[in-house]
């Protein structure tokens, strides 16, 4: 008996274990990892810093702060406007330096369209360039700091591309043609006509430059910072640098054939993608301007040798929108992308997160609704399991019934631990009973609540998705609190004077939740009570303490888990009227008709 009770301890003890590690790498880290990146986004910007005279890609200079307007009316401009994209392209350098994605919203019930890039001179500027590097050119190429002539067009759209065109004034021509697709893909042309008696040899490149970090929340559990896809033709592999990872390293330099790289945010990409039979250097860079990090990925394509009186032309493009799984993939197989769909941060539990969400976005093709989809989700992994779920209810049953037997050997041996021990792993050898099969199932479930709690987390897909009543939001906390009464009450608990923050964080309890609670104490009811008054005790603490440390998590893994338990309990019900075991169920319905 007491090596038993030792070992339901040691079980406990490693279950909770990792219930708190959860914990505090999904809530306590990500917490501390916000308020580090506020401390570096509130670095002060100097209004003048030199650029790297090696590099003739680097931008000269960052200016101080000033707000968006004032930074559009610096240089000429060319409007962009698609079904999913607007904003505008600067002549200088032919940045695309100011977009939104406006099928999406910042916040929910904000008009206000997402943010992509903003222009140089803006805190946390964000923009992609295009140019030519050379050494000795006579007359120079194209660079950050270059005007361009505008030639052709006056907005650039799905249907009508824009010409812009540069003369270096020693024989050097150069056209660039943009295009802009129905999604959020550009194409930048360039051609290049030598009209002087030299050959010369340039080469094309392309960046995205990042400005500091974005004054928003990092996320422990996606990935944002740096990506990349690098290879060799035949073979692919995908690279990830995170920001704080980045700052520690000055250069990160690939050799590749074609693949494509770029600066990602959890539901945002910006990506250079060569033409994929080009020999390319890929470089992360960051470098400190005024206090704030720099942050680049840059492509330096093939060098070319323009003979006199001949011209060539050169195409790069560039992905700036969303990280949705079916356009991207359209992507992956239009432009022959290798791993495109990988900008997604599918996790190393890839193999379960993608299946996942294919199942999720079948029944969302069916039902309509991602909330009722999770449910079916739910059911199909209960299916999947129930095999095993049957054994193991079948087994707690029947260990239910062998209480008074347990009881009996305890009384009888009580004061020999060893023979106890031995009598009762005899009982259950007789009886045909495993102690430890009900954890099976919960063992099983863990890697797919991780799964499911990453495709809630990651994919474009879940965020903002309504389900019914007051979930508006999948992907988010349950906004329901039990402080106000769930909204009976005029009054928002978090902002309550002195403990705000903690009604409106750690014990912050909303609907879900407090379901969820429910379902679980009732689900540990039906399980057979631990031997030690001790453990029973813990045990019986236990929805109570998960109940706070669920509701911070997503409603949508919530209503899972929640559904979960509801389905566990019917067929650990079925099972234990099979067996004829007692059940907290049918107890409460017998009270019930004598009261």
């Amino acid at each position: 008996m007491q090596n038993e009770n030792s070992r339901n301890t040691i079980i406990f003890f490693v279950c909770a274990a990792l219930i708190m590690g959860i914990y505090y790498f999904t809530v306590m880290r990500p917490q501390a990892e916000q308020q580090r990146a506020a401390r570096i986004a509130a670095a002060e910007m100097t209004k003048e810093a030199a650029a790297d005279p090696a590099d003739p890609t680097v931008t000269g200079a960052v200016n101080v702060f000033k707000d968006r307007a004032a930074a559009l009316t610096g240089s000429g401009r060319v409007a962009i406007e698609s079904g999913t994209v607007k904003g505008s392209l600067s002549l200088l350098g032919g940045r695309i330096d100011d977009l939104y994605l406006t099928q999406y919203r910042e916040e929910l019930g904000n008009p206000a369209p997402v943010e992509l890039f903003r222009p140089q001179g803006t805190e946390h500027a964000y923009f992609a360039q295009f140019g030519w590097r050379g050494a000795n050119v006579p007359g120079g190429v194209p660079g950050p700091n270059t005007v361009w002539t505008l030639v052709k067009g006056d907005k650039l759209t799905p249907t009508t591309p824009v010409e812009l065109a540069w003369d270096n004034g020693s024989g050097l021509r150069f056209s660039r043609v943009i295009s802009v697709d129905d999604k959020y893909l550009f194409t930048v042309t360039d051609t290049v006509a030598n009209l002087g008696t030299q050959p010369i040899t340039i080469a094309p490149y392309s960046r995205v430059e990042r400005q500091g970090i974005p004054d928003k929340r990092r996320e422990m559990i996606s990935h944002e910072g740096a990506i990349g896809t690098f290879g060799d033709g035949k073979s692919y592999s995908t690279e990830q640098i995170k920001y704080k990872d980045w700052a520690k390293k000055t250069k990160v330099e690939e050799n590749s054939t074609g693949g494509w790289m770029g600066i990602t945010d959890k539901y945002w990409l910006a990506a250079l993608i060569p033409a994929q039979d080009e020999q390319v250097q890929a470089r992360f860079t960051v470098r400190q301007v005024g206090g704030v990090d720099i942050h680049e990925a840059n492509l330096l394509g093939a060098a070319h040798t323009i003979a006199p009186g001949k011209q060539i032309t050169e195409t790069q493009r560039l992905f700036a929108g969303v990280k949705r799984n079916e356009i991207l993939k359209q992507y992956e197989e239009q432009l022959a992308l290798p791993r495109f769909v990988y900008a997604i941060d599918w996790g190393i539990l890839w193999f379960l997160t993608r299946p996942i969400f294919q199942v999720m976005e079948f029944f969302f093709g069916l039902l309509g609704n991602f909330g009722l989809a999770i449910l079916a989700l739910t059911v199909v992994v209960k299916l999947v399991l129930f095999p095993l779920a049957n054994k193991s209810y079948a087994s707690m049953s029947k260990m239910r019934m062998l209480q008074p037997k347990l009881e009996e050997l305890k009384k009888k041996h009580g004061k020999d631990p060893q023979k106890q021990q031995q009598e009762m792993m005899a009982l259950y050898q007789r009886e045909k009973i495993n102690p430890l099969a009900g954890c099976l199932p919960i063992l099983v479930q863990i890697p797919v609540f991780f799964a499911l709690y990453k495709v809630l987390f990651v994919t474009i897909e879940m965020r903002q998705a309504p389900f019914f009543g007051w979930i508006k939001d999948l992907s988010a906390k349950d906004p329901t609190s039990l402080w106000n009464l769930f909204g009976a009450l005029p009054f928002d608990p978090s902002a309550a004077p002195l403990i705000g923050g903690i009604l409106g964080g750690p014990l912050h309890l909303g609907v879900l939740p407090i379901i969820y609670g429910l379902t679980m104490w009732l689900q540990m009811s039906m399980n057979p009570p631990a031997q030690d008054p001790m453990q029973r005790q813990i045990f019986a603490l236990m929805p109570l303490v998960f109940t706070f440390i669920m509701a911070p998590f997503a409603a949508g893994l919530l209503i899972y888990w929640a559904w979960n338990n509801i389905l566990s309990i019917l067929q650990q019900y079925v099972i234990m009227h099979k067996y004829k075991a007692e059940n907290p169920i049918d107890t409460f319905f017998a009270r019930f008709k004598k009261a």
